[in-house]
């Protein structure tokens, strides 16, 4: 959807919070095992990877699981905001515009983090935590790294992925959000190679939030109505700085 689409969209809303029921139905069914042997297959498989025999993987998978790599991610998305911007050509004042789109994204994220801490009460531990005699990038490499965490569910890292490549849907057009939903998944990897995450706390809690909560955000007119507000008063706010003509 890009932004010179309707506001709200109810069928469109609807088609994704069913998307998400879907996969919480899937999560929640006593009787589908999907997800868990799903989590176990892909941390066997990429624990097995962390061995003596793979020092190369070994150290590219705990070098991504670094703040360095962290800053490098953020800086991945700050260049996919600034291909999304440059795209917008049709708006006379495109800069402030996406200053508001980057701040209702933000307010967004902020959002659905406190929600996410009221609403699911559930969390749980890293694969690493929960299984005996696994492999520890931690103890293979000499600088610091991350390969658990004591509440790994939903994963925040590709709750804000998500997110981002979301906004850049509803605000930047198609190409700008599927180059944006590549790298959700590219940036999201290192904590589940690692072993810090469970494939479903990205793919299925994360993922599953982001259908069930941001529709109401980008296909109202909340998330739109938020972008003009703070838009305007960054307009109004620049109009008033020393130098600059006033809009008034």
């Amino acid at each position: 959807m890009s932004h010179f689409e309707p506001s709200f969209a109810p069928g469109r809303i609807l088609l994704l919070n069913l998307l998400g029921a879907l996969l919480v139905w899937s999560w929640l069914s006593p009787g589908l095992l999907f997800w868990t042997e799903l989590d176990d297959a892909v941390f066997f498989t990429t624990n097995a990877w962390l061995s003596e025999a793979h020092d190369a993987w070994v150290l590219l998978v705990a070098a991504f699981n670094t703040r360095v790599f962290d800053v490098i991610s953020l800086l991945v998305l700050l260049a996919l905001f600034v291909w999304a911007m440059n795209r917008d050509s049709r708006h006379p004042d495109r800069l402030l515009r996406w200053g508001g789109i980057g701040v209702t994204m933000l307010l967004a994220a902020v959002f659905i983090a406190q929600g996410v801490r009221l609403v699911i009460p559930y969390t749980h531990p890293s694969p690493t935590l929960v299984y005996d005699n696994v492999n520890l990038v931690t103890l293979m490499v000499d600088f610091p790294t991350k390969d658990s965490s004591g509440s790994s569910f939903p994963g925040d890292h590709g709750i804000n992925l998500f997110l981002f490549a979301a906004f850049m849907w509803r605000f930047a057009g198609l190409r700008v959000a599927l180059v944006s939903a590549l790298f959700a998944v590219l940036l999201s990897a290192p904590r589940i190679l690692s072993g810090a995450h469970w494939f479903s706390d990205i793919f299925f809690a994360a993922l599953a939030i982001n259908l069930i909560v941001t529709p109401w955000i980008l296909l109202t007119p909340v998330g739109p109505t938020l972008v003009r507000t703070i838009t305007a008063g960054l307009l109004t706010l620049r109009g008033a700085l020393p130098g600059r003509p006033s809009l008034g």
